[in-house]
């Protein structure tokens, strides 16, 4: 679908000098602020129309290089409900007036949230993420032992509140009503059983139709409430969009709630608190904060290759995007790996889980990063928890799978469980890999190990390849190169002279002239290291586990290891009415604006009427071919889970503390 859209906007600074008044001013150096008050600053700029017109031309100009504009227009069944025309929803905007510039990001930002892709976001430094909300009692959906469901403070809630939001746990005990003030602690575990005066459910869908990210309906339901994540430098609590927002246009929320052990409904207002971004560059005033967070910098827009001095300068630098990608920092060197991650504005690692909810197993030896191996007391049942698909170091990672895996081995189990809960995706050659590993040699492993893909062959994009077909690109360092690709007829390498986009294959999607390249072939073999000669674990002893958050290069791991292998997929928790998907946006390969900047720079093409200016966007550059059918891109396919785990009380204890999730 359509890749990220990480939008770091140009803004001219045309503001007077700070006064008294000045709402910026007022919030400075301050950690923690009142919703209202970080509302106050972000709301303070008026709409410069010149900046307003760039930013619609640069994502019209960047969304013919998106694989699936065409496609989310209206999705076929079973996401038929994915059905948003960004190219008419940018000609609505650009022919509206907002308030402020912060509401008018806010339309773009609901706009493109509406495809629920979550490789096509628009994302801007200037405003998302820049204060946080946070409430202390984070949700839960737990099954009683009758089967019915109910939302509920998480049993951990004051737990891991304490110990992320010490400084403002007075504030909170102190807002509580009555005889509950001073008595946070007591909320954890409490059935929840209205939310602002209405069913919980009412809540927890009105946030799945606006949340974005996954197509699936019950994931987006599932992101209402906490879950965890295992993160590079360790476990991370996953807060839910009811306790965590990346906004602050929410000041409060009424509960009705039955204590644990108490017969009697208690009802509370509990102010949401605005917490300043980890990424926030200091400022004293408006003026300051627009021009540390809303301008251009080195990163924001692509560069010319051959141009020594921008390469060393890019070099030196984060890109911004690697900030809103869900999945740990990764060099620039490890860049040039084909990547499949999900962008968000919601920080990837933002809260500690507590010493004390952490997994009680010894992680083994070979453990790395992201990807931690436990053996369970049973000494048969190995556990991978993965939390992403890439690590700081390619190779490293590469060899940490096979070495961990090869450990369990060795310790006797002969089951696996691949816990994927959040995992946000990351190097495709890595999903190949580890599909590889695990099953071993045989024809859907070698010499794809993961799935057919194409990209969009638009005018542009046809010109990038014909300009290096010319000797624009000698040394082989960009994307649209044809020694970057094989075909997919024999999966050999395409030559330079190859125009690889060509022969065009022509749709019609939507009622909407489309233009595709023809099948690629593989992609990541051989490795960079040998592959044992056999598999490590049999399909039927293997488990895949989730709660539906394991998308891109995550989606792409389990599709084909579901539906070549049959390997079991599990989704733990989620309302029993909904369907759950054991995973989320596919796509096939994900990159962003400055990559494809980069691209049209490199070849000269810049000052062509179709080259968008310079600006920050993602998109999803390739976009695979399905298992089931392979004719049309497995975005748009069913991909139920095997088993529904409900989640109970004890249960929810067991995963935080022993990984015992089946």
């Amino acid at each position: 679908m359509f890749a990220l859209f990480s939008l770091v906007i140009a803004l001219r600074l045309a503001l007077s000098a700070a006064s008294p008044e000045d709402p910026c001013a007022a919030i400075s150096g301050k950690k923690w602020v009142s919703p209202q008050q970080a509302r106050s600053c972000l709301g303070s700029f008026s709409v410069d129309k010149d900046i307003k017109d760039n930013i619609i031309q640069v994502i019209n100009k960047t969304l013919p290089f998106h694989t699936s504009v065409n496609y989310q227009i209206l999705a076929p069944p079973p996401f038929e409900y994915v059905h948003e025309d960004i190219v008419a929803d940018l000609a609505r905007i650009q022919e509206t007036s907002y308030p402020s510039d912060f509401d008018l990001h806010l339309d773009l930002y609901r706009s493109f949230r509406r495809l629920n892709d979550g490789h096509c976001v628009i994302l801007n430094l200037c405003y998302d993420s820049l204060y946080i909300s946070y409430l202390p009692t984070p949700l839960v959906l737990l099954t009683s032992e009758d089967g019915s469901q109910n939302v509920h403070i998480a049993p951990e809630a004051f737990t891991v509140a304490s110990a992320e939001f010490a400084e403002q746990i007075e504030f909170w005990q102190d807002s509580l009503p009555g005889d509950l003030k001073g008595q946070l602690a007591s909320l954890s575990g409490a059935k929840v059983l209205k939310i602002n005066g209405q069913d919980p459910f009412i809540a927890v869908n009105e946030n799945a139709e606006v949340t974005g990210s996954y197509q699936a309906f019950g994931t987006r339901q599932n992101s209402f409430f906490s879950s965890y994540s295992r993160g590079a430098k360790g476990w991370t609590y996953i807060m839910g969009n009811f306790a965590q927002q990346i906004h602050p246009l929410s000041d409060f929320v009424e509960l009705t709630i039955q204590r644990v052990n108490s017969s009697v409904l208690d009802q509370l207002t509990i102010p949401y608190r605005s917490r300043i971004g980890s990424t926030v560059r200091n400022f004293t005033d408006s003026a300051s904060y627009r021009s540390s967070m809303c301008t251009n910098v080195t990163g924001t827009n692509g560069f010319n290759v051959y141009d020594l001095g921008s390469v060393h300068a890019q070099q030196q630098i984060v890109p911004p995007v690697a900030y809103l990608e869900q999945q740990p920092m990764i060099s620039y060197q490890d860049r040039k790996h084909p990547i499949n991650v999900m962008l968000d504005a919601t920080p990837l690692s933002d809260v500690d889980l507590p010493e004390e909810l952490l997994p009680l197993p010894v992680p083994l030896n070979e453990s790395y990063s992201v990807a931690q191996f436990y053996l369970l007391n049973d000494n048969i049942t190995g556990v991978l928890a993965l939390g992403s698909f890439s690590a700081a170091n390619f190779t490293a990672f590469m060899g940490s799978l096979l070495n961990g895996l090869q450990e369990l081995k060795s310790l006797g189990a002969n089951r696996l469980i691949i816990d994927v809960t959040n995992n946000g995706g990351g190097y495709i050659c890595i999903a190949h890999w580890l599909h590889r590993i695990l099953i071993g040699p045989k024809n859907t492993t070698e010499p794809q190990a993961g799935l057919y893909t194409c990209t969009r062959a638009g005018s542009l994009a046809q010109l990038i390849v014909e300009n290096i077909n010319k000797g624009g690109d000698p040394e082989e360092l960009l994307s649209y190169n044809p020694l970057q690709w094989t075909n997919s007829s024999d999966n050999l390498p395409f030559s330079v002279e190859s125009h690889w986009l060509r022969p065009t294959v022509n749709r019609t999607i939507n009622g909407h002239e489309d233009a595709f390249s023809p099948r690629l072939g593989a992609e990541c073999q051989p490795f960079e290291m040998t592959p044992p000669e056999e598999g490590l674990f049999s399909p039927e002893n293997i488990v895949i586990v989730s709660n539906g958050r394991c998308g891109s290069s995550c989606s792409l791991f389990s599709i084909t290891m579901s539906k070549h292998e049959g390997v079991k997929t599990v989704v733990v928790g989620g309302h029993k009415g909904t369907a759950q998907q054991y995973c989320g946006i596919v796509g096939g390969q994900s990159t962003h604006f400055a990559e494809i900047d980069t691209e049209i720079k490199s070849t000269y093409l810049k000052n062509h009427t179709l080259a968008p200016p310079d600006f920050v966007l993602g998109i999803t550059w390739r976009l695979a071919f399905g298992i089931d059918n392979p004719n049309e891109p497995e975005e748009w396919q069913d991909h139920p889970a095997d088993f529904n785990l409900p989640l109970t009380m004890n249960m929810r204890v067991r995963f935080l503390h022993a990984l015992a999730l089946i």
